[in-house]
């Protein structure tokens, strides 16, 4: 916001494919080093040295059953390294995870229970130093079988001992600065026999295509019911078996523009049961310059961080209730009162009627919820126009924080830093979902945008957000920082779209004094202040009013959004220091409440004492991401979540409902990171 807006809401890259290290090498590195198996028998497992082949002794017995079964894993780095190249028998096609992210995983779906006694790993150089083998009956609950933490590449050759239908490689730390890739995924076994169930699951029902694009369609469908359980689903395009999935919606990648394609889905359960083909569905994929989004809503690419918890309840429903707030949001606060093109968030509880910070979150929402809304694009088009329409009178590649009603800038018309936070990174979230080849080239805006935000909204001396353009050295806002600008996860959507590594150096500064915070002025809550003055020397909360309230240095209307901030980041990435912070506030509030979402007040002073009563979504819903965090907080984020349920939007307030919304999409699994 401007200095007078004040009031409370205010790429691929490819490396050179390497070359296997030398047996002898890979030999002398595993001699040092033991691997553990888990639950296997104690002449096979516990100390089990790699010969010169990098191999561990396995039982010759063991029959291959994964090739060709259905495959799929937690990232693919780019089309032609899908996990099914990892089963399919062919020694020059690999699995490939996207670059620099851990965990990653890769599952076989057998089809059925199977005893494992053996699984093979031909590693591409990419290899897994930490990993571990894992088995399931129903695709969602896991049993290690094997763990080492000392991995050196090559050839693993594992003996092992378990059961289930299917069998996964966990990752967790990677022997090499990219990612994950093998050659061949093999699992040796035989089938599970007796049993009495021979009951089918009931026909899925309800398939539907939630959005296309030229080379993709993405499905859901409503689940089916079995005596026993389901345990997942078989979707097929044609007579040709793509995906077993173990959740309602999948998508289907790599197709041709302008086809016509036939879907159907079959329910399964752990003895094997199928049921029979529910609807058929016809679709057809856009044309060769379509705009279907890349990554729609509810289709769960992008998994979470290992351990993180979302809201008890099936994914569809929880994606549904999140459409339904989303719906109801839209139909609040997305207006075309100024003609032109131009879509606008409504600000009615905001001194003008439209703030960039509106704007903001009407481009991150409206990007993300594409997939479930056709109108996504369109609305998205309509905001880009809006923004570039209102440049910053001081720098024009910004967003003018505030216009009246004539649809004018007013009051200099100057960018606010939170504003093009989320303008940047609504534009990366465009660029992912539809591409940079339409009206606008979201890419070259969005970069124009961080480039402009490091220049005039970023303090070069402490790598610290200043509060606006309108800032500059000598005035006496220049060493002052909004706690809620702190967009960790934008700082790294900004590193990997600009290549910059300053980026890098400013999220580290960011996460380094919200850890300094904690540790200093709310040791006991974890809570953060609304402003931090003195940035250049000793930074600490604001000692009273220094922008736009007297509780400036208090949790209040600015910082009540950092726990969302922070746990964006900390569930997207794993970053240590984002879980640590996270967890920190979520441990006090928890407590502070005894549990009861009603207790959470409006405002806290940093040693936890409450401002002011009532009970407002800002204040509440934002509590629920950092629960996520915590794996004691199940019960927790349940009570927060059936809060936010029950809670009647407020359409009088863009502020609140914009957060909450924002919040539900984190909690339900469907924020990603460009």
């Amino acid at each position: 916001m401007s200095r007078a807006h004040q009031q409370r809401s205010a790429h691929l890259t490819r490396r050179p494919h390497w070359h296997r290290p030398l047996a002898g090498f890979a030999a002398l590195a595993a001699a040092m080093a033991g691997l553990t198996a888990l639950n296997a028998p104690a002449a096979t497992a516990g100390t089990a040295v790699r010969a010169a082949s990098a191999t561990t002794t396995a039982t010759a017995a063991a029959v291959l059953v994964s090739t060709g079964k259905p495959a799929s894993a937690s990232s693919v780095e780019a089309s032609g390294f899908e996990a099914g190249k990892a089963v399919d028998a062919s020694a020059t096609t690999r699995w490939a995870s996207v670059e620099g992210v851990d965990p990653q995983w890769i599952r076989v779906d057998l089809g059925a229970a199977h005893t494992i006694s053996r699984v093979k790993l031909d590693w591409e150089a990419a290899y897994g130093k930490a990993y571990r083998i894992q088995t399931s009956n129903d695709g969602t609950n896991w049993t290690d079988i094997y763990s080492t933490s000392t991995g050196n590449g090559a050839t693993d050759d594992l003996t092992v001992t378990g059961t289930g239908r299917y069998v996964r490689v966990y990752a967790t730390a990677r022997g090499t600065a990219y990612g994950y890739s093998l050659f061949a995924f093999e699992v040796y076994g035989s089938p599970v026999s007796g049993g009495s169930d021979t009951t089918a699951p009931s026909t899925p029902g309800g398939l539907r295509a939630t959005a296309t694009t030229s080379t993709s369609v993405s499905l859901a469908w409503d689940a089916a019911t079995d005596n026993v359980g389901v345990t997942g689903y078989d979707v097929y395009r044609g007579a040709t078996h793509v995906a077993g999935v173990t959740g309602t919606s999948y998508t289907n990648t790599g197709l041709t523009a302008s086809t016509s394609y036939g879907y159907t889905v079959r329910a399964r359960d752990a003895a094997g049961n199928v049921s029979p083909a529910g609807n058929a569905l016809s679709v057809t994929t856009q044309p060769a310059s379509g705009s279907g989004p890349a990554v729609p809503f509810g289709g769960h690419s992008r998994p979470y961080a290992a351990g993180t918890l979302k809201p008890t309840g099936t994914q569809s429903t929880l994606d549904q209730k999140t459409v339904a707030y989303y719906n109801s949001w839209k139909s609040a606060f997305v207006r075309q009162n100024c003609g032109n093109g131009w879509y606008q968030i409504i600000s009615p509880d905001a001194d003008h009627p439209y703030v960039a910070e509106a704007q903001g979150y009407g481009m991150v929402i409206a990007a993300t919820m594409a997939g479930a809304d056709p109108d996504a694009k369109k609305i998205f088009d309509g905001l880009t126009k809006w923004m570039i329409d209102h440049p910053s009178a001081v720098n024009p590649d910004l967003l003018a924080a505030e216009q009246d009603t004539a649809c004018r800038s007013v009051n200099g018309g100057d960018g606010a830093t939170d504003g093009d936070m989320d303008v940047a990174y609504g534009l990366l979230l465009a660029d992912k979902q539809w591409g940079s080849a339409g009206t606008y080239d979201y890419k070259a805006l969005a970069i124009k945008h961080i480039n402009a935000i490091k220049k005039d909204e970023l303090n070069p001396s402490t790598h610290l957000l200043k509060l606006g353009d309108w800032s500059s050295s000598g005035d006496q806002y220049y060493y002052i920082t909004r706690t809620s600008d702190w967009m960790v996860d934008h700082f790294r959507a900004f590193r990997t779209a600009t290549g910059d590594a300053a980026w890098d150096t400013v999220r580290s500064a960011h996460q380094n004094q919200i850890t300094n915070l904690q540790a200093s002025y709310a040791p006991n809550t974890g809570l953060l202040p609304d402003f931090v003055v003195n940035t250049n020397t000793t930074p600490k909360p604001a000692p009273g009013q220094v922008l736009e309230d007297p509780n400036d240095g208090a949790y209040w209307w600015n910082a009540c959004r950092t726990p969302w901030r922070i746990a964006d980041d900390a569930v997207t990435s794993g970053d240590a220091k984002s879980l640590a912070s996270a967890r920190k506030i979520n441990s006090w509030i928890k407590g502070k409440t005894g549990g009861d979402p009603n207790k959470i007040a409006i405002g806290y002073k940093l040693d936890g004492t409450q401002i002011s009563s009532g009970s407002e979504a800002a204040y509440f819903a934002p509590f629920a991401l950092a629960a996520m965090t915590d794996a004691g907080s199940q019960a927790w984020l349940d009570a927060l979540w059936n809060k936010m349920l029950t809670t009647p939007i407020d359409t009088s307030s863009y502020f609140s409902a914009s957060i909450q919304l924002q919040v539900m999409i984190t909690a339900s699994g469907n924020h990603w990171v460009p």
